[in-house]
């Protein structure tokens, strides 16, 4: 395959990456609105994440890897054709059920995010792929913290479904420009696109880096979704009742790391993504504690999740680079594996937020996050020596 994309092909990947994640959380801070005007409780609505998420597994598992067969103009506009059918779907939908089912496409077709951080660290010139890799991370990381301010801020101003038609109308853009735009040139697969999916379950056992890549993610991302969707019903209800433009502002909060994941490729290429990921998780769990010690504190709520999403999306960033110099041959199926397993860590995290919330409370609940960050951390830590030995080797 030709390693010379157009140029500005990482930035347009990066955007893209972007625009379809977040698909999967423009919704989250309007969900008490949309439960009021379908008539469901609203733990039925919740389950509204869930499914979006475990789409995006699916597309993980099942489309991931032709990022290994298919010419990235093809398979990119295909997916953001069909996340623009899901939000469609979305936006018209009559009950809970239907908006579940279209936000299980809308997650399929989301997926294309981490197919564009596969396709650019294949492009990547030689000891560049952890930059390209980041900067990818960084539009994927802009999508997550626009998507819940744009989100909220358009449902009070046009509605939940005129929200959610605004992003199908920008997915169509999307599929436009990765058809005209992004290289056409077929990747070379070792394997037949069936044998790539026989082989993916025994993946994570034939490969200890991709075991512990996905032992370590999972526990950042389930302190990740049991934080952003537990604070989400949290601040709607008493003492705070805050509306979804609101709720949306808090993902401001995640500036911080995106103004540090420039720096995070040329960090994982100078020391290697084990040491990033100690240090970027021994952060986050920092900015969870603070959040833990006064979970009504809006101003330090803020503060303490800038602190928690900038070392979640610097140790995303560096894993992801890790998974896919395994063997960039094979990074699409590999990615797929990684992404499968680290979403349904997501996605339980998810569905226990609400039952957490209610059991123990907002503090409670970030000190469970609190838990599985240390955990995240110390798996981290204990593999640097052992890549230390194979280097000297």
């Amino acid at each position: 395959m030709n390693r010379t994309p157009r140029r500005g092909g990482t930035a347009l990947l990066a955007a893209m990456a972007g625009t379809a994640i977040a698909d999967n959380y423009t919704l989250q801070p309007a969900l008490a609105v949309v439960a009021a005007d379908l008539d469901v409780p609203l733990s039925a609505i919740s389950l509204v994440p869930s499914a979006a998420l475990a789409g995006s597994m699916t597309g993980f598992a099942l489309l991931l890897p032709l990022a290994d067969r298919i010419a990235p103009n093809r398979l990119v506009a295909a997916h953001f054709t069909t996340l623009t059918a899901g939000l469609v779907l979305a936006a018209t939908a009559s009950d809970a059920a239907v908006l579940v089912a279209a936000h299980l496409i809308i997650g399929a077709a989301a997926s294309v995010a981490a197919q564009a951080s596969v396709i650019a660290g294949r492009l990547a010139a030689p000891g560049r792929r952890g930059a390209a890799v980041a900067l990818v991370a960084t539009g994927l990381s802009a999508g997550i913290l626009l998507s819940r301010l744009v989100g909220g801020a358009l449902t009070d101003l046009l509605g939940w479904r005129a929200m959610l038609l605004a992003c199908a109308a920008l997915a169509l853009l999307g599929a436009g420009a990765a058809a005209a735009l992004l290289p056409g040139e077929r990747p070379r697969a070792r394997n037949p696109y069936r044998t790539a999916l026989a082989a993916l379950p025994r993946l994570p056992l034939r490969e200890a880096r991709l075991r512990r890549a996905v032992a370590t993610g999972g526990l950042w991302y389930l302190a990740f979704t049991l934080l952003w969707v537990g604070l989400a019903l949290a601040l709607a209800r008493p003492p705070h009742s805050l509306d979804p433009t609101a709720i949306g502002l808090f993902g401001l909060a995640g500036l911080l790391g995106f103004a540090v994941l420039p720096f995070t490729g040329r960090l994982v290429d100078r020391h290697g993504p084990h040491t990033v990921m100690t240090g970027a998780v021994a952060v986050a769990a920092c900015g969870t504690l603070l959040i833990a010690c006064a979970p009504d504190d809006l101003a330090g709520t803020a503060v303490g999740l800038a602190v928690f999403d900038a070392g979640c999306f610097v140790a995303q960033a560096a894993n992801q680079s890790l998974v896919i110099g395994i063997d960039p041959a094979d990074s699409g199926s590999l990615s797929g594996a990684y992404l499968v397993l680290y979403f349904a860590v997501g996605a339980l995290g998810t569905a226990l937020a609400g039952p957490l919330l209610d059991a123990i409370g907002m503090r409670g609940t970030t000190l469970v996050a609190v838990g599985a960050l240390i955990g995240a951390a110390l798996l981290a830590r204990s593999a640097e020596p052992h890549v230390r030995v194979r280097q000297k080797r």
